[in-house]
């Protein structure tokens, strides 16, 4: 039997331009792509028709028709990756298993085991940069400490930024290094998976120069359908290349490339600080008197607060798994500012609704809109939902499609005061802050 190297796909669900395969295809013969339907992941998924699987399920499948078009496959598996990658060690002769780092705690621990296990084997493991353009210790403050304020991290992150950051892996040289398979075995279904498929429709992977061109002005507007790229989604599961993205931003806008440099920014927060997937960064902020309120969250996740643009927002989010940035940053204050109620409860339930969810960027824009983050905005900052519609959506049109029952009987009144809640924000925050 000939060894073979598994290349072992994540967050990373394309062939062009992918880190890991590009070394594993150039260094070795007889690459076998693998993809693990991964129970760790899906059995905490509460949803059966959970947006996201049957995007992954779908990309999984035209991967898997791609590779064999290359006369070659993709094996795909449904269970623990640890007990998978053991199973196809015992089925084949593994020497190597290459794959792309990923930056969130599980992910680490997960792959701290299977790289204690393939040492014990005699198995190469190798991980590689891919989904971020600068990571871990590659961005540190002259004393060499881990950046915490973004402005001085981007400066530095511009001055080295050059071609060699963003040029692509060009993984068609080396497509003779796939293992040639003339039967392949079937994917499992997704009812196989526990899942059934939604009827959400996924956002087209296209970056318009239009869009990159008017980014500056138009993003902050929701009502412009195209102000924003929509490649949440893509990026996440990393059916595009974050260096493509990069390219375009360093070419036709800044304001989009500053975009991809704070999810650089929140993936090196995590990586530094992994106490933030359950702590305010500023630890201070987990001892505010924060609000249980289990009837006003449940009117904030349904989107009848009788503040139109909060609204709005939440029930795009739940009718599409998609909301605007910037009226996720209003929901975001209102929720954490206006009701009191602790940003993790939000942040989690973004994590079930968002189909772009990512831990880093939920979190760390959790953080900065609650105030408990690192470079976030002052505690005394509240968003006023008023004027942000006023100055947003000055139409309504975005709120009108959203809220059609807006300035009927039907629609809420505000179910807080603006200055009542401020007023009470200040004062639960700075009885705890001024401590």
């Amino acid at each position: 039997m000939s060894k073979i190297t598994l290349f072992w796909f994540r967050r990373d669900l394309r062939v062009d331009d992918n880190a890991g395969l590009y070394h594993a295809l150039k260094e070795h013969k007889n690459v076998l792509p693998v993809f693990i339907f991964d129970t760790d992941i899906l059995d905490k998924l509460t949803d059966p028709a959970d947006a996201r699987v049957s995007f992954i399920y779908d990309t999984v499948s035209d991967l898997k028709e791609l590779l064999r078009k290359k006369s070659s496959d993709l094996l795909v598996r449904h269970g623990s990756p640890l007990q998978v990658l053991q199973e196809l060690a015992r089925v084949f002769q593994v020497e190597a298993i290459y794959t792309n780092h990923d930056y969130e705690p599980a992910a680490r621990k997960r792959d701290e085991k299977v790289a204690l296990w393939a040492q014990k084997q005699k198995i190469e493991f190798k991980t590689f940069k891919d989904q971020t353009l600068f990571e871990k210790d590659e961005i540190l403050t002259d004393s060499g400490k881990p950046y915490t304020i973004f402005t001085p991290y981007k400066n530095k992150v511009l001055k080295k930024l050059n071609d060699f950051y963003l040029k692509s892996y060009p993984n068609d040289l080396y497509e003779s290094s796939y293992l040639k398979i003339s039967k392949a075995e079937a994917m499992p279904t997704i009812k196989d998976l526990g899942f059934i498929r939604t009827n959400l429709e996924f956002p087209s992977l296209e970056l318009s120069t239009r869009m990159l061109k008017n980014y500056a002005k138009e993003r902050d507007f929701p009502a412009k359908v195209k102000g924003t790229s929509h490649l949440g989604l893509h990026l996440r599961f990393g059916t595009v290349s974050v260096r493509e993205l990069a390219r375009g931003g360093r070419k036709y806008s800044e304001v989009w490339l500053s975009e991809l440099l704070w999810r650089d920014f929140f993936m090196q927060i995590l990586w530094h600080y992994p106490k933030v997937e359950n702590h305010s960064f500023r630890p201070e902020y987990d001892q505010i008197s924060w609000r249980r309120a289990p009837k006003d969250f449940a009117r904030w996740c349904e989107g009848q607060m009788g503040y139109p643009l909060v609204d709005a927002g939440m029930r795009e989010l739940n009718a599409t798994g998609f909301m605007h940035n910037r009226v996720r940053m209003v929901a975001a204050s209102f929720l954490c500012k206006h009701l009191l109620i602790h940003w993790k409860e939000g942040e989690r339930y973004f994590a079930k609704k968002l189909l772009d969810y990512d831990l880093a960027a939920n979190n760390g824009n959790w953080q900065w809109a609650a105030g408990s983050g690192c470079d976030a905005a002052p505690y005394f900052r509240i968003f006023n939902p008023a004027t942000q519609l006023d100055k947003f959506d000055p139409t309504r049109e975005y709120v009108k499609k959203w809220v059609p029952e807006l300035e009927t009987d039907q629609y809420p009144e505000p179910m807080v005061d603006h200055h009542e809640a401020r007023g009470r924000c200040l004062q639960a925050f700075t009885r705890t802050l001024k401590k």
